[in-house]
């Protein structure tokens, strides 16, 4: 068999394009990509997150022996994802040949504005869905030229379990969401020959964006706790996870779970899956 530890990673030699790449979800895909060999850009919007891509871009080098950047660039512009892609080729174009890839990109950054109906503003309608839909298509739009013609690509869309189950307070959410699920389905046969593209509808998940909701949004989403298989706390779970679950009636999702599921996408095992929302969610709502 021979020393498994020298084998090459499953991702080894890619590159990957993780958007909101620096905290929550996106730093836990972006650790899991690099844990199987890949290069990682790590997208962000704004210097408030200066201070966690570098040290993130320290992590995964030092930890997983990878090449990774951080770049700041708004990617709801198209000058944005222009600079982007940009300053990414010329980290990663080859020395000698100029070759340059992209093998995966991960849509994964989000802005969440809840309200009831009544109180639902024009500028948050338009804020999400730009930030939500707009942002991924002109990513795609920029990088369509430096995708695999193979097949070997990997695209993977974050959305939501809001899209499918009508969370109150969530329309103009749920609506960017469903959105960003179409596009998906869209892709997966215009990329065909490129890339496969699937989309992960998480429910709750441990990150910042989960916690700092009101008890009343946490609640309304445990309503669904009784019915998602995997949401039954156990011993092995950390103390703020069971102390949470004791208090729903369920736990939410540790980060590095969801981002396991993207990671198996990204994986060439996955080159037959295409086009689908895929379950990371615990079973809350089963793939369709």
């Amino acid at each position: 068999m021979g020393d498994i530890s020298q084998q090459p990673r499953v991702l080894e030699g890619k590159l990957a394009i993780v958007t909101g790449g620096v905290r929550g979800i996106g730093a836990a895909i972006s650790r899991n990509l690099a844990s199987k060999g890949c290069s990682i850009v790590l997208n962000y919007k704004t210097p408030v997150s200066h201070s966690l891509a570098a040290a993130l871009v320290s992590e995964l080098e030092s930890e997983y022996n990878v090449r990774s950047l951080g770049v700041m660039e708004d990617i709801t512009e198209e000058k944005g994802c222009a600079a982007l892609v940009d300053t990414v080729r010329k980290r990663f174009a080859g020395p000698k040949n100029g070759r340059f890839q992209i093998d995966i990109i991960i849509n994964n950054a989000a802005i969440a504005i809840l309200a009831p109906l009544g109180s639902i503003k024009v500028d948050d309608f338009y804020r999400v869905q730009t930030t939500n839909m707009l942002g991924p298509i002109l990513l795609m739009q920029a990088c369509l030229p430096y995708l695999p013609h193979d097949r070997s690509g990997r695209v993977v869309n974050i959305s939501s379990i809001g899209s499918s189950v009508g969370e109150p307070l969530q329309t103009i959410y749920a609506a960017s969401k469903g959105g960003l699920e179409a596009m998906t389905r869209v892709w997966a046969r215009e990329l065909a020959e490129r890339a496969t593209v699937n989309v992960i509808n998480p429910g709750p998940v441990m990150t910042d964006m989960y916690l700092r909701q009101p008890i009343d949004v946490k609640k309304s989403l445990a309503l669904w706790n009784p019915v998602t298989p995997l949401s039954k706390v156990n011993e092995h779970d950390s103390a703020d996870v069971q102390d949470m679950g004791r208090e729903l009636g369920g736990r939410a999702a540790y980060d590095w779970e969801v981002a396991g599921v993207v990671g198996m996408l990204c994986t060439p095992d996955a080159r037959w899956t295409t086009g689908s929302v895929i379950s990371a969610n615990g079973g809350l709502r089963f793939s369709y």
